[in-house]
């Protein structure tokens, strides 16, 4: 009997052993497979995630075309030269084609910005909403760079109909090269 005893203790440690060494075994094998489904998922996601985004690369494109065809001609619209006596003229000559009262155009400090200069200039005068308008359309048409950073509108107080505009704008000119 007791040889019987030490049969059934030496095979209930070897399974033991057995079930321990693939225990053992298992447990960091598993661990892997999950560790590979993990990255298996993200790549998937990766994947599905850069095709969608190459769906949009035609529209990106698109977007790409127009700004490159609205920007082709910025350069053209920076003069060389400063010639602000000019662009002060056509103000004038623009606010005057509109009939625009009580008008004030004063350039103020010239301002460095990278490889422009640029000046700011104040603007003021009055006159029917729809004259103003039809100003401000002409001002975008000029052939050089405007940028508005300001624009104010007030109703006159005896409701005539009239409108007081203030305005500043910006100009840009690219400087001769040896010119400070």
């Amino acid at each position: 009997m007791l040889f019987k005893e030490r049969q059934q203790i030496v095979i209930c440690v070897l399974a033991g052993a057995i079930i321990g060494g693939f225990l053992l075994r298992y447990l960091p094998l598993r661990k892997e497979a999950k560790a590979v489904e993990q990255m298996k998922a993200a790549q998937i996601f990766a994947i599905a995630k850069a095709s969608a985004e190459s769906k949009q690369l035609p529209v990106f494109e698109e977007q790409l075309l127009k700004l490159r065809a609205e920007v082709a001609n910025y350069g053209a619209n920076i003069p060389v030269q400063r010639d602000l006596g000019v662009f002060l003229s056509k103000i004038a000559d623009l606010m005057n084609e509109h009939n625009l009262k009580e008008q004030v155009v004063a350039p103020g400090k010239e301002i460095k910005a990278d490889e422009l200069k640029c000046i700011p200039i104040d603007m003021q005068c009055r006159g029917k909403l729809a004259q103003v308008f039809e100003f401000y359309k002409q001002l975008q048409r000029l052939d050089r760079l405007v940028r508005i950073e300001r624009m104010e509108f007030v109703s006159d107080s005896d409701f005539g109909g009239d409108v007081s505009m203030r305005t500043k704008v910006v100009i840009y000119y690219r400087p001769e090269t040896g010119q400070g």
